[in-house]
C-alpha cells in the first residue's frame, strides 16, 4: 500500500479497531489492541498480501 492508500483507510481502520476492542475494560488494552491490528495490516501491505507468506 502506498502512504496515500493507508491515509485513505485510516479512519475506517481506527473505527473498526475501536469497535473490536470496545469491550476491553482498560484503556491501555484497547490502545495496544488497536496498535496490534494496525501492525498486522501494515505488515500485510508491505508483504503484498494477506496470505501469511513472508517476503523474505
Amino acid at each position: 500500500m502506498t502512504p496515500e492508500e493507508i491515509a485513505s483507510v485510516r479512519e475506517d481502520l481506527e473505527a473498526f479497531a475501536a469497535e473490536l476492542f470496545d469491550g476491553f475494560f482498560r484503556a491501555d488494552q484497547r490502545r495496544w489492541g488497536q496498535a496490534y491490528v494496525r501492525g498486522l495490516l501494515l505488515r500485510a501491505a508491505q508483504v503484498g498480501g494477506t496470505d501469511g507468506r513472508s517476503a523474505e
